[in-house]
């Protein structure tokens, strides 16, 4: 399998496949693993993953510039996700043992009622690559210290990577029959879906999550999947700064080149600000540095996969042919590497594909709204459900609006924000379960009831 540069085209890897024998063999040497892993007590389990998230930062330069070389991710965005991603680690050293420890609901009486929380097995993690670490530590480091063992595909464009992580759980304790990393495209997760495993958890686009669930439902074992979105963000016309709302507005499009679930995928924008909004939105957009993603100030890479430059000139064809004003970009950029020029429409409208289908690139719609019900009626026209953001300085007005929005997270005043603290989950075509929190550890292990008299 051949590992690109977005930036160059040019190969900067090449890895055998996993084959089907090695997979199956995998799996055997996983079973094995598994029931030893469940047996180290918690504590220890905590202590490999805390040092591995050590031996994670002593080499993240090194681990930055391998996800930079094979995303496209910007530099800075690159060291941005490593750091971040330790929060992971550290909330499940605060919370892991209280989450994870036998539950006392009746302790008098003739019989004592109590919970335990066992491992599921050996579970799949099919991961992304736009966000490898923060999505990929959201499942594979709370199976682990739930007492799973993990077989874990990295997408095909974040592989190296995904080796990485092997390789620094193994030196901080965690056996490869625990956790194991394949190598492969599609046909490899395809092989994955006809193990007996105890559980899948994907994440990537809604399409491939249906093929998942369709695939392993008549196993009966738990799947979960982290999908896509089409994220709404509202600004009122009571909002208090407007410069500051269309900053954080269009870091919310734009960060990692609008390659994320959860960012902004279009804008609605009250009448009574919308000329002020819009310039200042551009202006700010404008500004982001578009190059070598190597380069510190570059904010704008190459996109990962070069079938995502089709998809985006699509939606700016469509959007054109059906009236929206084009205010920048609008166009591939010349020379090697996978670059789009960042887009911003302004007067659009719901009839057209940039509005309703997921973009997952650096292109953005804006719409005017006359009333609040007439943005939730627009925010909420969608399929999918993962976040919704409203920028006002009333916060009745604010919280009124968000709960009227079927998502599984909603903001107010900021966007494109995860905290380990809360889930993560999304609603319809965004997908199924929660990561993060004590919602997302609970998701890799199955309660068992006691019922105990004392003879």
């Amino acid at each position: 399998m051949e590992i690109r540069n977005p930036a160059t085209g040019a190969v900067v890897a090449t890895l055998p496949s996993t084959t089907t024998v090695e997979l199956e063999n995998t799996l055997s040497l996983l079973r094995q693993g598994q029931q030893k892993w469940a047996n180290v007590p918690l504590r220890d389990r905590l202590a490999c993953i805390i040092q591995f998230g050590e031996l994670i930062l002593a080499n993240k330069q090194e681990l930055a510039e391998i996800l930079t070389k094979e995303t496209g991710k910007p530099i800075t965005q690159s060291l941005n996700e490593i750091n971040g991603a330790q929060n992971r680690i550290e909330h499940l050293r605060k919370n892991a043992e209280r989450w994870l420890s036998e539950e006392i609901i009746v302790n008098e009486g003739a019989t004592l009622e109590h919970i335990r929380y066992e491992p599921l097995g050996v579970i799949a993690n099919i991961s992304a690559w736009n966000f490898p670490y923060n999505v990929g530590f959201n499942i594979f480091l709370y199976a682990l210290v739930a007492g799973n063992a993990v077989l874990y595909k990295p997408s095909e464009f974040a592989t190296l990577t995904g080796l990485q992580f092997a390789k620094y759980l193994l030196e901080a304790g965690i056996p490869d029959d625990v956790f194991h990393c394949v190598v492969g495209d599609g046909r490899i997760g395809e092989h994955i879906l006809s193990l007996p495993l105890d559980g899948y958890f994907f994440t990537g686009s809604y399409k491939t999550g249906v093929h998942i669930a369709r695939a392993v439902a008549h196993k009966l074992v738990p799947v979960q999947l982290e999908l896509g979105g089409k994220d709404p963000l509202y600004v009122t016309e009571d909002v208090k700064d407007i410069k500051q709302a269309a900053v954080s507005a269009a870091e919310g499009a734009f960060y990692n080149n609008g390659q994320s679930c959860c960012a902004v995928e279009r804008i609605y924008v009250s009448e009574q600000i919308y000329d002020e909004f819009v310039e200042a939105f551009i202006e700010e957009v404008a500004s982001y540095q578009v190059g070598d993603p190597c380069a510190g100030d570059t904010f704008i890479g190459p996109l990962t996969r070069a079938a995502q430059l089709d998809v985006l000139e699509d939606q700016v064809k469509d959007a054109l042919e059906k009236g929206a004003t084009l205010r920048l970009g609008g166009h591939v950029l010349e020379g090697k590497g996978y670059y789009y020029a960042p887009t911003v429409f302004e007067h659009c409208n719901h009839n057209m594909l940039l509005m309703r289908e997921e973009t997952f690139g650096p292109l953005i719609g804006i719409q005017k709204v006359t009333s609040d019900e007439e943005a939730i009626t627009l925010m909420q026209d969608t399929t999918y459900g993962l976040t919704a953001a409203v920028f006002s300085s009333d916060q009745d007005r604010a919280m009124n609006i968000l709960s009227k929005m079927d998502t599984g997270t909603v903001y107010w005043n900021c966007c494109d924000r995860v905290s380990p603290n809360v889930p993560w989950s999304g609603r319809r075509n965004s997908g199924l379960g929660s990561t993060l929190s004590a919602q997302g550890i609970r998701a890799f292990v199955q309660p068992k009831a006691y019922h105990l008299r004392p003879a």
